[in-house]
């Protein structure tokens, strides 16, 4: 018995399993049009922090080798953060019950604001935690000038 209908057809078969609203949409064009992937652009979970230094991007990316993620600043101050994470190989004798981790290419854009500086980017991979560190600049405060009033 299933307590959580579907949009799009069908019942939920598992108690177990939470209902996801975008399950079965049918997602046409843009990037979300390879079916099956939709999952991957989702689960990429990046924590964005600013310290008096530095803007600081944490992402989960458990199972992936740095040479699998790319960090690039496009357009001047668009930092995006991309990768692909592979198909398991399937065995002829396998047999699988259940599926959860998601694969294939992920991508996540931000738009950085002015003070950083975009030629100082550094990024770091740990225990599948990939670490990106912005550096503000130094915003040069303005001088304040007194203007007397005539009249």
């Amino acid at each position: 018995m299933s307590l959580t209908p579907s949009f799009f057809g069908g019942r939920r078969n598992n108690m177990s399993d939470l209902w996801d609203p975008f399950r079965d949409f049918p997602f046409t064009g843009g990037a979300l049009s390879v079916p099956g992937e939709t999952a991957s652009f989702v689960d990429t979970r990046i924590d964005w922090k600013e310290t008096p230094d530095a803007h600081v991007f944490k992402a989960d990316l458990p199972g992936l080798k740095k040479e699998e993620v790319k960090v690039e600043v496009e357009e001047g101050r668009i930092l995006q953060i991309s990768g692909d994470r592979k198909v398991e190989k399937e065995e002829k004798n396998d047999k699988w019950h259940r599926v959860e981790r998601s694969s294939g290419q992920f991508m996540r854009w931000f738009r950085l604001p002015e003070n950083v500086k975009v030629d100082e980017v550094k990024a770091a991979m740990e225990n599948g935690v990939l670490t990106v560190t912005v550096p503000k600049a130094k915003v040069k405060k303005s001088d304040v000038k007194a203007i007397d009033i005539s009249g």
